[in-house]
């Protein structure tokens, strides 16, 4: 089993930043598919960016250039996922989960909410 826990969301004015964080933990492999996706209100979750090992990231059309994946594996199988959100707008409101997708499965973590005022 894998646990996903996020932080790091909050509320920030149109054009600030924002640092997500998902600590992870359990059947954690370095190579492992990790990656973020979000959910507005009354919309499908969609993606949002993801990295394979610490090198290999995809991003979607609407966060290229603005968002930053990436991912710091420690020990005992833990890992530590981080989206930074630069140039933040109005549009990107949503809750932002972290997907973990392994051996063992597709994990998800319980969501952080972002919310950016105009």
């Amino acid at each position: 089993q894998v646990q996903l826990v996020e932080s790091g969301g909050g509320l920030v004015q149109s054009g600030g930043s924002l640092r997500l964080s998902c600590a992870a933990s359990g059947n954690i492999f370095n190579f492992d598919t990790m990656g973020w996706y979000r959910q507005a209100p009354g919309k499908e979750r969609e993606f949002v960016a993801t990295i394979i090992g610490v090198a290999y990231t995809n991003y979607a059309d609407s966060v290229k250039g603005r968002f930053t994946i990436s991912r710091d594996n420690g020990d005992n199988a833990k890992s530590t996922l981080y989206l930074q959100m630069n140039s933040l707008k109005p549009e990107d409101t949503a809750v932002y989960y972290c997907r973990h997708s392994g051996r063992t499965g597709i994990s998800w973590g319980q969501g952080t909410q972002v919310t950016v005022s105009s």
